[in-house]
């Protein structure tokens, strides 16, 4: 016997755009001789390669002891040639700007005019120092596990091979779609790299409509599998990575799990429509700053030109 396993079943496919797909009788190598349908379901998207997956249903399984013939994922593109341009991913901070609706605005003022200045030093020689008054969860920002968690790491805490110049990889959803879930993610791999949730909610930033209930979020089912597949950063261009509707009842599925796992997320990204699919590196690093949890970045990508 090979101690290897397959499973052989039919499957319905659901595009979340519209359409599907039907098998019968494929034949998918399999980890062990036990697996749920949910697992098969995403195993057998990843095979294919296929996107916008909205449901698969899951008939006739059987499982069969043969040998592997090998899976297909779906591979990174190459780093290209000639150059590289860098992408803005950030909102800008402005006085009076409005993040999460109904929380704090930041204040930029002067601590220090030039007109001032020019008592202190020689003449011809003057400075301005601004002075900016906000809390932590202002533009886009990061969160790390102190976010979450008492015991979790903070910013000075959080390492920056977990922040800057990380493989990228944009999940783009259909129109309309607001739970991004685990079949959504499953054709994607994702270990090692920062996974970009590309909703197009960031239209809507500084408007009433960006706190809507019907903003895009991560499901816990889809953070959880993120941290099983490894990814090392999440970031959505949404106004939060956890579901803002009225049935959440306050709960946080998706940051519990990525910060549990130490996974940084960033918020409240925008320009997700400039990158390509992968080929290019992120970095979202804030200050150096012990006992926060949170903080404004400046969210950027490295494309290869």
């Amino acid at each position: 016997m090979s101690g290897e396993f397959r499973a052989q079943f039919d499957a319905e496919v659901v595009f979340a755009n519209g359409g599907g797909l039907r098998t019968e009788g494929f034949r998918l190598d399999i980890p062990s001789n036990e697996i749920d349908d949910s697992d098969l379901a995403a195993l057998f998207v990843r095979h294919l390669g296929l996107l916008m997956v909205a449901e698969v249903r899951i008939t006739n399984k059987t499982i069969i002891e043969e040998a592997h013939k090998g899976g297909r994922a779906v591979a990174g593109a190459a780093g290209g040639t000639g150059g590289r341009r860098l992408v803005e991913l950030s909102h800008v901070i402005s006085d009076g700007l409005t993040t999460l609706p109904g929380w704090p605005a930041p204040r930029i003022s002067e601590w220090l005019s030039r007109e001032a200045s020019r008592e202190r030093y020689a003449p011809g020689t003057e400075f301005q120092v601004a002075r900016i008054d906000m809390i932590a969860n202002t533009g886009t920002y990061l969160d790390t596990p102190a976010h979450r968690y008492a015991d979790g790491a903070d910013l000075a805490g959080t390492a920056l091979d977990r922040l800057a110049d990380l493989p990228g990889i944009v999940v783009r959803l259909p129109a309309g779609t607001r739970a991004v879930d685990r079949l959504l993610l499953a054709p994607y791999d994702v270990a090692g790299k920062a996974v970009l949730l590309h909703t197009g909610w960031d239209a809507h930033f500084g408007t009433d409509r960006y706190g809507a209930p019907e903003a895009p979020y991560l499901t816990g089912d889809g953070a959880r599998a993120l941290v099983d597949a490894g990814a090392t950063l999440v970031g959505i261009d949404s106004i939060n990575i956890d579901d803002m509707g009225p049935t959440a009842a306050g709960e946080r599925p998706a940051h519990s799990a990525l910060l549990a796992a130490g996974i940084p997320i960033v918020e409240h990204l925008t320009g997700l429509d400039g990158l390509p699919p992968d080929g290019f590196r992120f970095t979202a690093a804030p200050p150096l700053v012990a006992g926060m949890g949170t903080f404004p970045v400046r969210a950027f990508a490295a494309v290869d030109a």
